[in-house]
């Protein structure tokens, strides 16, 4: 029986119970206090890992990470040990028919199973859906739509100053004006045989230096000093009869040596994207034409021009209005048309400015610098309330027939050290470096220097690690008994492990995957997954399959939180108007919740529980 004619979910991307709770009893968080006066409030479990594409694949689809297979940003090619991006890839047949886009998320989302029931879905930003596929309602992708050079995204600085070195996923140029002007070239798509398509952005620079015009054969905007520039839309040529459109934005820093412009990474278009961004294909540009132009890429907010300093936290903060302001207004416009079935509607930001401004709650964060944490103390509470002006406005279109949920996928809390997963297995004799090698700098990615022939296990992403087996593992050494056996000694070790700065232990436990995950995926998971301790996460160095010197380090990057840690030390929130019937709601019971409530049955995979019945 169907107990509502509308469901609407309105995802917080990581808002943190320790945090929400606070505030609620306080009294400065009314939309959701409201929320749960007329229903029910519960902290939710989340995924292992507790990762973004992660837990929103396992909300989607109703399964554990091993029935969708997304365990992490990254994957590992077991032939090559090289990583590789989870979400989706890029197949072409052969050199006469173009490259498509395809989506490695598995399992069957729920708005699927709403179509085959003939109810309409509205879906806004979901992660793991790009490319998107056919559906009965309307879908924008979300995280994993990357940028026009096909990554997370690639910002570039402009600098007049000489030996600027470019910091992470970044690339810098330097600019030599004359009489204030100057050409510089903005490099987008790779080229099908090698190269950057590349076009060029004419600027003239103001006398006085507080503002820029910056012009392109599609168009021109001014930039002005501390300021974001409205959308440029640029193009690139691709071969003799094909191009490809992109959108940047640019920032004028308020306060640099030299001159100095910050360009955003390339964003697709909404209107004329390579690859579809949206389902229909057409409904990206259609949004376009209600909102503006608008962020496409999965990773919106421009964390990498916080982290190397290109951009200030204001600016940072500035930008994360702008995002909040588009996703507002396409939620707006689906409200006031949405009659019946399934709305949802992502708002990421609250993770980004968590991950970003965590920091600034510790005075003696390892991040902070002298004076640091008075100024931005509250901003996370501050980004709440604005979060909570979004329920108020949902709970505005709300009547009796409607069902309302607002959740995060997981919560936050603070990242201090990072621990060096391969320096410690190397530590152990599992993994073993070519004779003469030493941890470093040019050893510090993608497994260079490691003698395969020697070594038992790797780590991988942010707390995976995979055994070296025969006949999986390009150089496999290790027989089934032998991987059992190194499996169970990680197991037992890796929680022993202690740090002689803090005197705590950073990990918590090890998890096999078999403890972890079943299904059609649950093969590719990494072997073991580490459980760290609040103030701890996997090294940077670590993610790329890089061995870092020493054990432990302080984390010094502006990324100062976190939550890839113990998934049991940061649940999320769960509010609904309806009373749910578990004390301990999970991510992986929400989709057959919202099929249930529009009177579908359950997916016959689903592995959770209606939290209405």
């Amino acid at each position: 029986m169907r107990v509502v004619r509308r469901v609407v979910v309105l995802g917080l991307d990581g808002l943190e119970p320790r945090l929400a709770e606070p505030m609620l009893a306080a009294g400065e968080l009314p939309g959701l206090a409201r929320l749960r006066a007329s229903g029910a409030y519960g902290r939710v479990e989340t995924t292992f890992p507790a990762q973004t594409p992660v837990a929103w694949s396992t909300f989607a689809t109703g399964v554990n990470p091993g029935g969708h297979g997304i365990f992490d940003f990254l994957r590992r090619d077991p032939a090559t040990y090289l990583p590789d991006l989870s979400l989706n890839r890029y197949e072409q047949k052969n050199a006469f028919v173009p490259p498509k886009a395809v989506n490695l998320r598995g399992g069957i989302p729920l708005w699927d199973h709403l179509a085959n029931a003939g109810i309409p879905s509205t879906v806004l930003r979901c992660p793991c859906t790009y490319p998107p596929a056919k559906m009965k309602g309307r879908l924008l992708a979300g995280m994993g739509v990357p940028d026009l050079r096909g990554g997370l995204g690639t910002p570039t600085y402009y600098t007049s100053v000489a030996g600027v070195r470019p910091g992470e996923s970044e690339r810098v140029t330097r600019v030599e004006l004359s009489g204030g002007r100057a050409t510089l070239p903005l490099v987008g798509p790779r080229l099908p045989r090698g190269g950057d398509a590349v076009t060029d952005l004419q600027i003239e620079v103001a006398p006085d230096s507080g503002q820029v015009t910056i012009r392109t054969g599609r168009g021109t905007v001014v930039v002005r000093r501390g300021e974001w520039s409205e959308w440029l839309k640029v193009g690139f040529k691709l071969g003799l009869l094909q191009s490809v459109a992109g959108a940047v934005r640019f920032y004028l820093p308020d306060e640099s040596e030299g001159f100095a412009l910050y360009a955003s990474p390339v964003n697709f278009t909404p209107d004329a994207p390579p690859f579809p961004i949206s389902a229909p294909w057409d409904y990206a540009g259609e949004l376009e034409g209600i909102v503006g132009t608008y962020y496409t890429a999965g990773m919106v907010e421009d964390h990498t021009g916080l982290v190397n300093g290109r951009i200030d936290e204001a600016a940072f903060l500035s930008q994360c209005d702008l995002v909040m302001r588009e996703r507002e207004a396409m939620l707006e416009h689906e409200l006031s048309r949405f009659t019946e079935g399934f709305l949802f509607c992502l708002f990421d930001t609250p993770d980004r400015v968590q991950h970003l401004f965590w920091r600034f709650r510790e005075p003696d964060h390892p991040a902070n610098r002298p004076g640091d944490a008075a100024r931005y103390q509250r901003v996370i509470e501050e980004h709440y309330r604005r979060c909570d002006e979004v329920v108020e406005r949902v709970l505005g279109h709300a009547d009796s027939e409607t069902l309302v949920i607002v959740l995060s996928d997981h919560g936050f809390t603070s990242f201090r050290r990072g621990v060096h997963l391969n320096a410690w297995l190397l530590a152990e004799g599992l993994l073993t470096l070519k004779d003469g090698i030493e941890p470093g700098e040019e050893h510090d990615e993608f497994f260079r220097g490691v003698d395969w022939s020697r070594t038992k296990a790797y780590a991988l992403g942010l707390g995976g690690i995979y055994l070296n087996r025969r006949q999986r593992e390009g150089m496999g050494i290790l027989s089934t008994e032998d991987a059992d056996r190194t499996a169970a000694g990680i197991q037992a070790a890796l929680p022993g492990l202690g740090d002689p700065v803090t005197g705590a232990r950073p990990v918590r436990g090890v998890k096999r995957k078999e403890e972890l995950y079943t299904g059609a995926y649950a093969a590719e998971a990494p072997d073991l997954l580490a459980l760290f301790e609040r103030g701890y996460r996997a090294s940077w160095t670590t993610g790329l399959g890089g061995i870092g010197r020493g054990i432990l380090e302080d984390n010094t990057r502006r990324w100062g939180g976190d939550h890839i840690v113990d998934p049991a030390l940061v649940p999320g929130v769960l509010f609904m108007n309806r009373p749910f019937t578990s004390a301990t709601p999970r991510l992986i019971d929400l989709a057959p919740t919202i099929l249930g409530a529009l009177g579908v049955p359950r997916g016959s995979a689903m592995e959770g529980a209606d939290l209405l019945s």
